[in-house]
């Protein structure tokens, strides 16, 4: 039993210490062009969801409408479009240097699928590792809310909001 117990020791101070010779030589990927770590994005996934569930509220405390949208429109062009991109338009040269790539909102499913809590959770809180930050401090419960709904809306947004949001963003 005590050559078990010297043996596992062993195994553990060598994974140790092999970890932080990987690390410290230089080896682990830390550019953002290089692949992801094995199990990065699984074990990333599962703490987020975890936090998500525990955390994020479960239904809105503003009612969509025009006016919401509108605001959210305009905080979204100011503050997420530069990462997540608008309707139309090619990715901005941020976004195309971003490790892990930032999810274009306006293409594909995006989060209109996802529960308007967790949506507003990310916006809140941010990501941690990923480039998205948290808004809490610099926007309102409010204006949060207004970018949550337009993005949970996004198919079926009023025509203005629709030409607020193709419009180019300045250079």
């Amino acid at each position: 039993m005590k050559q078990f117990i010297s043996g596992f020791i062993a195994a553990l101070v060598l994974i140790v210490v092999g970890g932080y010779a990987y690390l410290a030589l230089g080896l682990a990927p830390v550019a953002t062009a290089a692949p992801p770590l094995p199990f990065e994005k699984r074990i990333t996934s599962i703490a987020l969801n975890a936090r998500i569930d525990k955390e994020a509220p479960k239904a809105s405390p503003i009612p969509a409408s025009d006016a919401v949208y509108a605001g959210g429109a305009k905080i979204y062009r100011d503050h997420c479009a530069v990462c997540h991109g608008l309707p139309g338009q090619e990715q901005t040269a941020i976004a195309k240097g971003e490790f892990p790539k930032p999810p274009e909102l306006f293409k594909r499913k995006g989060v209109t699928d996802d529960p308007a809590g967790e949506t507003y959770w990310k916006v809140a809180n941010g990501i941690r590792l990923t480039g998205m930050p948290g808004f809490s401090d610099s926007l309102s419960t409010e204006q949060m809310w207004q970018v949550t709904l337009l993005l949970l809306d996004r198919d079926k947004l009023p025509p203005a909001v629709q030409t607020t949001l193709q419009a180019p963003l300045p250079q």
